[in-house]
């Protein structure tokens, strides 16, 4: 074999061997010492070469050396996600705000956009965590579908039978629908803000809009919703679902009275009431010596959109027991927050107004899983 082919250990090996090869009475000592003096050689060569090229690779780890030719990696590029969560983009979205020109946002996003522009992902997912916070809005049924949305139910029907084969056929099911249609409208809330807020940083900018409108429009929509609830009819009509109603004051079995009206599809019950109607609730309970539970095992959610049981007055409304998927939101263009800025109104007092609005529709549609408690008529001595 080539000593170019042969390993440094196949080498060595061979190196080895002549020793040995050297005692033997029929060896060519000429030959052998030849071929030894050959690997010494080639081995000397390898390691020459190596203590080189570990030289070079110092020299080039230093800098040192010639630069023939650059290459330059070009940046990866970011996904339209990506670009939404920088604090770049925050920044060029809230100059949008404030002058309506989107070119920058335009410029900094990776792919085209139709209409406006997406809004930062810290204000898309702090809308996102104002809707889910909310324990109203959390629990409705939430849809994105454009324009007028009509959404029907069942308004009578009749119900299955059993049919033996060969006997008379069961007679047509006679079947009426209801339609209940949404038709949205704006929800607004509008701010003042200082110079000095408008000179924050777009992410700070950003956090501060999400706080001060988002969660009023956010709570406002959830009062809208119950006031579907306290303003509906007792029995369902064509175009709209009816709300049974128990009168009844804050008394022990008066959540279960209640309950007990809801249909079997009625899932995730609740009562929703005002902090301080729970406190009278709470008064049966002891005056009871604890023995029954008033709230029937069932999770409370306080709003002040609903009153006090002792500041509403008699036939009013001041608790709902059932499940609030009954009402649904649908929301045209999103659930996402459209803001204006208005830096003139109050210029003098060197003000600016920020608008925000919420483009949503909302009713009640499916029947079945809502009962409202009304407060009764004084008792007359």
């Amino acid at each position: 074999m080539d000593l170019k082919e042969m390993t440094i250990e196949q080498l060595e090996e061979r190196r080895a061997a002549i020793v040995t090869e050297l005692d033997a009475p029929e060896a060519d000592l000429d030959v052998l010492e030849a071929e030894a003096r050959s690997i010494k050689e080639e081995l000397e060569t390898r390691k020459a070469d190596a203590a080189k090229k570990a030289e070079i690779r110092a020299s080039i780890a230093k800098g040192e050396g010639t630069v023939m030719q650059k290459f330059e990696t070009a940046p990866a590029v970011k996904t339209d996600e990506e670009v939404r969560s920088s604090a770049e983009y925050c920044e060029a979205w809230k100059n949008y705000v404030m002058t309506g020109n989107d070119t920058e946002c335009r410029t900094l996003l990776t792919t085209q956009v139709s209409g406006t522009v997406p809004i930062p992902v810290i204000l898309e997912s702090g809308v996102q965590t104002a809707w889910e916070n909310d324990p109203i809005m959390s629990r409705v049924r939430r849809t994105f579908v454009r324009g007028n949305l009509k959404v029907a139910f069942e308004l009578s029907a009749d119900p299955a039978y059993e049919h033996t084969e060969g006997t008379t056929a069961p007679t047509e099911e006679s079947l009426t629908l209801g339609v209940v249609e949404l038709i949205p409208k704006n929800i607004k809330k509008w701010i003042t803000i200082s110079d000095e807020v408008v000179a924050m940083g777009g992410e700070e900018f950003v956090r501060y809009i999400t706080d001060e409108i988002t969660y009023q429009i956010v709570k406002k929509a959830a009062a809208l919703g119950i006031a579907d609830i306290t303003g509906a009819g007792t029995q369902n009509g064509s175009s709209a679902i009816g709300v049974p109603q128990v009168v009844a004051a804050p008394e022990l079995t008066t959540i279960a009275e209640a309950a007990a009206h809801l249909s079997d599809q009625a899932s995730n019950v609740v009562i929703v009431m005002n902090r301080l109607t729970e406190v009278e609730f709470t008064k049966a309970y002891a005056a009871g010596n604890f023995a029954v539970d008033p709230f029937a095992g069932l999770p409370r959610i306080y709003t002040s959109a609903l009153p006090a049981y002792n500041a509403a007055s008699a036939s009013n409304v001041y608790a709902i027991v059932g499940d609030l998927s009954a009402l649904q939101y649908n929301f045209p263009e999103g659930d996402g927050i459209v803001l204006k800025y208005d830096d003139t109104t109050l210029a003098e007092k060197d003000l600016v107004k920020i608008v925000g609005r919420q483009y949503a529709a909302h009713k009640i549609t499916r029947p079945g899983r809502l009962v409202n408690i009304v407060k009764p008529q004084a008792q007359t001595t």
